[in-house]
Formats: structure tokens, sequence, C-alpha cells
């Protein structure tokens, strides 16, 4: 039984299910040798190798070869099967001369208008503009009636070219939409653009002159911002069209369209109201090369950042009554060792924290010769001055990390006593900069000594938990650094200088020429970035608007779990990121974006901002959009109760974070527009959105409606090459999907595949990982594409002169047509059970199995003989045609969600015309709908399945012993031989009997091995075997013998089906014709002329 008939008869089969395996020793079966069989002299014998199931065997064919074979031949790679009738009539339809041409006409060759080449660079849009002209999407989604299906589109960014990713993620949505159209969903897409932010500000800016720069006002850069986003976006939709989205792409949603901008300001005051939006002086990721705050989901973390690192120390000057005096006699050469990656913060130190629970040493330097070595030798290490004085301080580090610190600084630290970090709160000591005193205080649990010293410097202005520690302990928030990422005057003498360049070095150079610093090292670790700019961020307390997750976190998290996450680890890392988020940052010190609608009080500095103004500002923009907002009078923006003290205020002049932007896009869209629902059904990003838009989404509905945006979030991962690599201009590994489908001119090394292969691949990788392209991989999709639509133009061929009315009933067909049928239903349910769990990679290897391998390797390729010579109207014929249509329809429909134009292309070529179970008819193949349930074939007996199972089986044994007889030269084709069959399963060998006597030649046993005989023997018979040249045995189930022979088949070879017969020669008008054949061509009297196409 074939892996996939395995698997649609029993889909557990590999979970439930025990499957035994075993190897056949010598002693349990006969290998037929010289020695027991004299005639095999110049014969060759098999040994079968099985592996054995409940209902199935396999097994792998051991050969060895007798006199004049070489040991080490083997089988070549191709069977030589039978394919005498149709080669002949192309032959002679062709023109060429071929022997028993005259019978040429009574050949039934396929027909069809499809062709073999999909020629995807003009048939795909041409598929396309059909649909287009035609409305499909618009009119089936319409039409159905099966309820709504909402997935919201994640709005990709509009600032340059698409990518990969893009494609991935697209594709993934439209393989779903189809889907659910085919299951009678009213689908409803809307397309959606991320177009304010910081990335489309710097390409207006980089695009101008420096003259041209000094003369943009805001809203001049505003409109050539929203100028190029609205280019990108008419650019980026006419590649989703090229790789076959549908979508209501003449609607789609801008986050910078009024109407959004306006329900973005409704949810902003939403949550103003309920208390969740504030204004503070807070730490926060701040990028001097943009000049404005990030958000954790603006930063990245590339490989290879390196911190100039310092141990310095801070003198103590003294110790509170509560430590026991246990610190005197060490004063006062006795300082706090601390550890830093940002000397730069330094000064505006306010506080050393300790770990109250951890034990800390008071311990004495003694200098050693290894550090002066190190020194020397290490350009990454310098030690400081401080470790040459005579006279070494005495210093405070974790009691845990005293080997370790000696073995970096290279000297010996001997401990003089031990003290708990609670005993040094409230300590003092001065600061090494400025020289005020500053206290010791009790920090978090962020305090450990897996590096460092135990003991952390800290500056609530440059820190999040370090600001943390300063509100409990009422520490002042320094941060004497300007938008540039330059220190301010109140850092006095460091002044003007970048703190990420100069800065930093002046601090260190400065700290160690006063005896401060044990040690300078660079340090290999993950620093922020700006994903934008591609430069460092630094942390820097500013005046910002956040958004307090707090008053909401545990009901979004209890959100979080009513939510169906695919794959299910996606539940993990989103609770994971939302429980530990801190506030959410939302202003932007930029021009582009939505303002945030406040007003300032000149004197007070208050904010204003009520449920009055912020409906004022919103009607405003949902009229005029939010240019408004720097164009507009401050009289005109603000309510008329407040005009006459207008003078008295300023208008605030930072924007949103665009993640806020995007993240409002559920109110903006599902509570807005027609055909829509909240919650959508489903949201479907990359990995990289559960700390972006999966949660600013998630937050914002939280804080205003109390419920999760989606019911179910899929998530995929990224794509790489076909090494796993990232992708990289620089490696020259990029995978551009308009190259792939396009290709580059002429180029061979680059063909253009087209839209389907590329959605192919989608359908073949697992992308809930990251997942690989290259072109050794599209060249395998190319393939398997190929073959296909090979198989698919091979049923339209053959259904040429198909009608409905021909179609002949499921209890009728012969055994074999039956089974297909079965096995197509399964195949079906299979993979409606795949496109329902969005595990589209399992419907790959079900089409690529059934299709391509089972399908026409085995029923296409018996099913020749009866299509091309059984007679065109015979039984078996039609019997063949009923199944050969509903494989057609079935599998162009349940592929169309994946591969569209191919499916559309069969459909537009059918010769016969589609009606569905409501009697319409289908013009296209999204309007046929998803196959219906057909129970009569799903209960074909399961012992019925088992049989057919050994048949296949025994198919593949006797094509291997085939092989060995024409390697034999005793046979040329499989039609030149008789098989013979013999086994000790008497159940078995009466079906076998009956099949080869059967009723209708397509059950018949030679047809399904492509032979013109088969024997059945009897279980006695041995003089027959005796006399067969070629032979091998292997186990049905463990337990029954089958023997199998072949030698020449008996009779003449007829002229016309090229099957030998004894009956050849018996008709004295058709002489060279067997009985079926001349029985065929007495009832077609007419010459019917065949076409190739």
């Amino acid at each position: 039984m074939s892996f996939f008939k395995t698997l649609a008869t029993n889909p557990t089969v590999f979970g439930s299910r025990e499957v035994t395996m075993a190897v056949m020793q010598p002693s349990s079966y006969r290998v037929l040798s010289r020695r027991t069989c004299p005639s095999f002299r110049n014969s060759t014998s098999l040994r079968l190798i099985y592996f054995g199931g409940s209902s199935s065997a396999f097994s792998i064919l051991n050969f060895t070869h007798y006199s004049t074979y070489p040991s080490d031949e083997s089988f070549p790679s191709s069977k030589r099967r039978s394919r005498g009738p149709v080669m002949a009539a192309k032959k002679a339809a062709e023109g060429e001369k071929e022997g028993g041409g005259k019978y040429k006409h009574t050949v039934n060759l396929p027909k069809t208008t499809f062709g073999m080449r999909a020629n995807a660079s003009v048939r795909e849009p041409e598929i396309q503009k059909i649909w287009d002209e035609s409305q499909v999407f618009k009119r089936i989604a319409d039409r159905n009636d099966g309820g709504n299906f909402v997935l919201h589109d994640g709005p990709p960014y509009a600032n340059g070219d698409l990518h990969m990713g893009h494609a991935l993620n697209k594709i993934l949505k439209d393989i779903i939409n189809r889907y659910k159209l085919l299951q009678n969903y009213k689908v409803c897409y809307v397309p959606g653009w991320d177009c304010h932010g910081l990335p489309i500000e710097l390409k207006v800016l980089q695009s101008l002159d420096e003259n041209a720069r000094k003369d943009l006002t805001p809203l001049k850069l505003r409109k050539k911002a929203a100028q190029f986003a609205k280019q990108t976006v008419k650019t980026q939709m006419a590649s989703f069209k090229r790789y076959g989205i549908w979508a209501e792409w003449d609607n789609p949603y801008l986050t910078l369209d009024p109407e959004y901008e306006a329900a973005q300001i409704e949810v902003f005051g939403q949550m103003a109201f309920q208390g969740y939006i504030f204004r503070g002086r807070k730490p926060v990721h701040w990028s001097p090369s943009s000049r404005t705050a990030l958000a954790e989901a603006e930063l990245e973390y590339p490989e290879g950042h390196v911190s100039r690192s310092i141990y310095a120390i801070f003198r103590l000057v003294s110790a509170p009554p509560t430590s026991g005096n246990v610190l005197k006699e060490f004063f006062p050469d006795l300082c706090l060792a601390i550890w830093t990656t940002t000397p730069w913060t330094v000064p505006a130190n306010a506080a050393v924290a300790v770990n109250a629970k951890l034990p800390y040493a008071v311990v004495e330097v003694h200098s050693s010769m290894e550090a002066d070595s190190i020194s020397a030798g290490n350009n990454k290490r310098r030690f400081g001055k401080v470790l040459n004085e005579v006279k070494k301080p005495f210093l405070i580090v974790a009691a845990d990390l005293v080997p370790t610190l000696e073995a970096k600084w290279g000297v010996k630290l001997v401990v003089k006593t031990i003290l708990s970090g609670s005993d040094l709160e409230n300590c003092r000591y001065v600061h090494p900069i400025d020289g005020k005193e500053c206290p010791v205080v009790i920090g978090g649990d962020y305090i450990t000594t897996e590096s460092g010293t135990g003991l952390v410097h800290t500056a609530p202005g440059h820190g999040q938990e370090d600001y943390v520690t300063g509100l409990k302990y009422g520490l002042p928030i320094l941060s004497p650094v300007d938008d540039d990422g330059k220190f301010t005057e109140e850092a006095g003498q460091f002044s003007g200088l970048d703190v990420l360049g100069d800065g930093n070095i002046a601090v260190a150079k400065y700290l160690d020429e006063n005896l401060a610093i044990i040690m300078e090292e660079s340090y290999s670790h993950k620093y922020p970035y700006d994903w934008r700019t591609k430069k460092p961020t630094i942390f820097r307390a500013t005046e910002q608007w956040f958004a307090s997750v707090e008053g909401f976190r545990q009901a979004a998290i209890d959100a979080i779990g009513h939510v169906k996450w695919i794959p299910p680890q996606a539940e993990n890392r989103i609770y994971a990121m939302t429980s530990s988020r801190s506030d959410w940052c939302i202003s932007r010190q930029r021009t582009w974006g939505v303002p945030i609608p406040v007003f300032y009080h000149v004197k007070s500095r208050e904010p204003l901002m009520n449920k009055e103004t912020i409906d004022h500002i919103k009607a405003i923009i949902a009229q005029k959009g939010s240019d408004a907002w720097w164009y507009m009078a401050l009289e005109d923006l603000l309510p008329e109760k407040y005009r006459d003290i207008a003078s008295e205020y300023e208008k605030g002049m930072d924007t949103m974070d665009v993640w806020f932007d995007s993240g409002s896009s559920w109110a903006a869209v599902l509570g807005k527009r027609n055909g829509l629902s909240y919650p959508a059904d489903l949201y479907l990003e990359g990995t990289d959105q559960h700390r972006g838009w999966f949660q600013s989404s998630l937050l914002t509905s939280i804080a205003t409606n109390g419920k999760a945006p989606y019911s179910s979030v899929v998530t995929h991962g990224f794509v790489l090459d076909e090494k796993g690599s990232k992708m990289s201009k620089s490696l020259g590994n990029v995978v551009d999907p308009r190259t792939v489908i396009e290709g580059v001119g002429n180029s061979k090394e680059e063909p253009g595949y087209g839209a389907d292969v590329l959605r192919l691949w989608v359908s073949s990788v697992d992308y809930t990982g990251d997942v690989m392209i290259g072109p050794q991989v599209l060249r395998q999709m190319s393939d398997m594409y190929r073959k296909l639509r090979g198989t698919l133009r091979y049923l339209l061929g053959n259904l040429h002169d198909w009608k409905v009315d021909y179609a002949v009933p499921f209890n009728n067909l012969p055994a074999i047509d039956q089974h297909a049928l079965f096995q197509l239903e399964n195949v079906v349910r299979n993979i409606r059970e795949s496109y329902e769990n969005y595990q589209f990679f399992k419907i790959f290897q079900i089409i690529q199995r059934f299709v391509i391998v089972d399908l026409s390797n085995f029923y296409i390729d018996v099913a020749k003989d009866r299509l091309y010579v059984g007679g065109m109207t015979s039984f078996t014929r039609r019997s063949c045609q009923t199944v050969l249509v509903e494989h057609l329809v079935s599998i162009t429909r349940v592929m169309a969600p994946i591969l569209p134009h191919l499916a559309e292309d069969v459909w537009q070529n059918l010769p016969f015309e589609y009606t569905d179970e409501d009697g319409l008819t289908a013009k296209f193949v999204f309007e046929s709908k998803w196959p219906v349930l057909n129970e009569e074939r799903l209960a074909f007996p399961l012992e019925e399945v088992e049989f057919w199972g050994k048949i296949l089986e025994l198919r593949t044994e006797v094509n291997k012993v085939l092989e060995i007889a024409r390697i034999g030269k005793s046979i040329g084709s499989s039609l030149e031989a008789k098989v013979y069959l013999r086994t000790s399963d008497t159940s078995m060998a009466s079906r076998l009997c009956k099949m080869g006597a059967a009723d209708n030649d397509a059950d018949r046993l030679h047809n399904i091995f492509i032979t013109s005989q088969v024997e059945v023997l009897p279980h006695g018979e041995n003089e027959i075997i005796q006399n067969v040249l070629h032979s091998g045995e292997f186990l049905i189930q463990g337990k029954h013998k089958v023997w199998i022979g072949v030698s020449h088949a008996e009779g003449l070879k007829c002229e016309r089906c090229w099957q030998y017969s004894t009956k050849v020669g018996s008709f004295s008008e058709h002489p060279t014709l067997c009985g079926r054949c001349y029985d065929v061509v007495a009832a077609q009297p007419a010459p019917v002329v065949a076409a190739v196409s």
C-alpha cells in the first residue's frame, strides 16, 4: 500500500497504529537458485526483504545476477512500460510512417486547448485581467451566504520595494481568503498601509539638497511625505496584484486618510479619559540620529556592538549607625566598586544600588605582576592609575565575585570582612565628578552576581530600573543630554561632547586621572539601535506622553488566553512581553504623523486635554486631515469656549508613535467599514509583530473596549536563503519576488517562474518557523508545477468528448474506479482539514504524493489502454471518464487557493460546463465552491480498501520482476509479458482469479499490470514454475507468500493495442487484431481523425 493510500484510509496510521518491521532471513523463504532449480542457469533470482504491518507490506528488492550480467548492475532509473498504441498513433498523426497505421483513426487520443507550457508571464496577467473585468472577487463574496470571514491586514510600511517576507505574508493571507470563498464565506479583505513615521520623513529629507531643507516648513515636509507614501502604496499595490492577491484594491485603508486619523484620535481620547494616558519625565529610548523617542518595537539589536566599559570606584564618606561600625576601620580609604558599559552616564549618577539579600565583602587590593603583563599585552583591556598607587583603597564588592574580579583585574583581593547588602543602605559617598554626596540604596532583583561587581551605578535619568529605584528614594532625575545626544551645560566640563563618542572617552579619562578607575575594557553585547537609521540609541529622560499599561495589564493577559494562537507557542511569547512591558512611550518629536491633540499653558506648561478639545480636533481632522493641526490658527483648533483665552495656550508639536497608528486599525477599519466585523476572525503577520502590531492592537483594544481585536492569530517566521542565512545585498543572496515571477531578461540563471510557482513555494514550507528559498528550491517548485500541470492537461485531454449524461453511477463502476473515487474523497477531506488548520505544507505534500505520484503512476498509467483503444463509447471508457472528471474538478478546486492562475486556466479550458449543487453554472473556478463530501464513496468497504492496497503492492513487485525480465532480454515492453502468480493465501488467490476473469477489462489483472496476460496458478502447481525464467517471492502481511513469474506472452501482437493475444489472426477482415480491438473497430466503421495538441 502506498504511503498516501495508507494516510487516506487511516490518517492516524503513524500515531495510533502499531507498525511492526521485520527483515526476513534466508531461512524463512526460498531463494530460487541454480541449485534448487536447474533451469535457472541463465536466469535471475530475486530476494525480497519484507517490511510488514497489519494491512500493508513493503518490500525492498535485492537481486543477484547469474551468468551473463555483472554483479554490480542495478535497475535503470526508468521503467520500460508499454506506450505502443499511443506513440504509434501520435507518429501516424504527425505523418510518420508506422506499420499498422491504418487503425490510427480508431485510437482516441487526448485533445485539449490547454497548453503544456504555462507561459506565466503572459497567461497570468491575462487571467488577472479577466478576474478584474468580471469583478469575480466581489461577485463571489456578495453571492456567498455562509457568514462573514474577516482577515484583518496588518499594514506594511510604505517606504520601499517589497521583499520576500511581504510575498510570504500576503500569499498566506490570500490562500486563506480564497479557501474561505470556496467554503461559501463572505470574505471582505481590506488591504492597508502604514504611511506615517520617521522612515518616510527621512526618505524625503534625503531626497533634498541643503538649501531645499532650509526652506522646508512642516507643512511642505508633510506634503512631500504624503506624496512619497501614496506613490509607494501604488507601486506596492501593483506588486501584490501580480502575486495574484485578491483584495478591495479600490478601497484600501491608509493611515494618512482623514477618517483613519480621526478614528485614531478617538482611540487616544478614550484611553485618556480612562486615565491611561499621562505625561511624565521618564527615561526613554532616544535616537540622537533621528532626534526622537523610540518604542521598543522600533529598536533592533545587531551583532557586533562593542561598548567601552569601566570598573570605577566611588569613595565612601560615611556609614549609618545601622551598619554596626563594621566599616569604620576602613575609612577614609573605603570605596564602592561599580561597573558600567555607559561611562557617559556617570555625570548623572545619583546613587549606588545594592541587593539587600547579597553578601558583600570589604577587600584589600594587593598588586600582582600579572596585572602589568595583561595591561601591556591586551589592547582591549587597560588598567587604571589607581593600581599604580602605593597605597591602594579598600573596595566593597559582592562576596561571590571576589575570585572573578581577582582574575579580571590581575590582582589579589584579600577579604577583610563580610556584611549584607542591607547593611550598606544609607551609606554615603562622594560623587566622582561634581563632589556632592550621594546615597547607597537598595535596588531590585536586577542586581545579581552574573556580571559586574554586585553594585550598580544608578542614574535615574538614563535607565528604566534606575528610574524606578530613583522614585522609591526620591532621587533627582538628571539627564544632561540634548536631542542630538550631546552633553548640555548641566554636564559642566563635558558640555557639547557627543555622549556616544568623545564624551564617553572624556568621562573615562577624567575618572582615571582622579584615581577612580580600576580597569577599562571593551565589552561586546546586545545594544539597542534605531531600526531606521541603524545607529545606536541612548536612554534619556525627557518629557513624553505615555500609555500606562499597568491599569489594564491583567485584562490584556486574560484576553491573550482566549485567543487561538498558531503556532501555540506564540501565546507564551506575547504573554511574556505583555506581562513584563513598561509604560508605552507614544510621543515622537517628529513632523510626519498624527499630532497628539494637546495644548499647553504658556506659563504653567499645564496640558489642556479633555473630551471637548479632543472631540473638536477629531471633527476637524475627519474633515481636513491632520495637516490642519499645522496650518489652522490656535483659536480655530480650540473649542469655542476656550477661544477667548487662546492666547494663553500653545499647541503641542509631538506626533504619535506609528505603532499607535497601526494599533488603532481595528477601530479605524474593522469598526467603521461595512462588511467587516470586530473582533476580526484572524490576524496574520510575522513573528516580530508579537512586540509590534499584535501587541499595540491588543493594548489599545483592551484599554478602550476590554477585549482583544482578534479571535485567532497566525504568525510566520522570516525568509532566509536556501542555506539558512539571512538575506543581505552585500552577500548577494537576496531573492527578489519580482525577479522570481518575471525573471531577468533571457537569463537561464534567473528565469521567470510566474506567481503560481512562488505561491507553490509558500504552500510547501512550514511557515511557523523560518523558511528558506533560493535557486535550487525554486527549480524544485517549478518541476512540481510542471508535473502537476501535465497531469491536469492529461485529464482535460481525455474529457474532450465528455457529457454529464455519460456519468456512470458509483455502484456500477468497476472496482478500480470505485477505489479511485474513494481515494479522491479522502484526499479532499484531508486537504480540507489542513486548510482549516492553516497547515498548507501538508496540502503541498498530499498533492505532490497523490496527483503526481499515485494518480499519474498508477491510475492514469493503467487507464490509458481503455481510454485510447477500448472504444470511444465503451462502458469502461465512460466509467474511466467518470473518474477523471471527478478528479479534474475536485483537484482544480482544492488547489485553487494555492495555485489560482493554474486552476482558472484549467477551468477556462473545461470541455464542458460545470454546474454546482444548486444548479448554477460556475464560469470561474471560485464560483464552483468546495467539493461536497460524498458519503457513498467514503463507504467503500474497508476490506476492499485493504485488498486494493495488496493489489498496488503486488503491482510494484510485478514491475520489479518485469524489469529483471527486460534486463534478461526475455521481453521488451511490459506488453510482451505474461505474468504468473501463485499464493498460499486461498482468499487472495480466489480474488486474483476473479480479477483475471473480470467481466470488465478495467478490473482485469493484465491491464492493471500493463501486461498481455496474467495466470493465477493453483497452490500445488510446480511444473510451470520450474520453466519460468524470471521469478521472485514476497510476503503479504508477513504471512502469505506470493510467487511471481514472468515469461514472454502467448500469441501474436495486436497491431492496434500492441497486446499479445492468441486471437490475433482469427478474424479474416482484420487478421492483425485481437478480439477486443476487432469488436471496437467493427463497431466504429467511419474514420475519426485524431488530433494532438
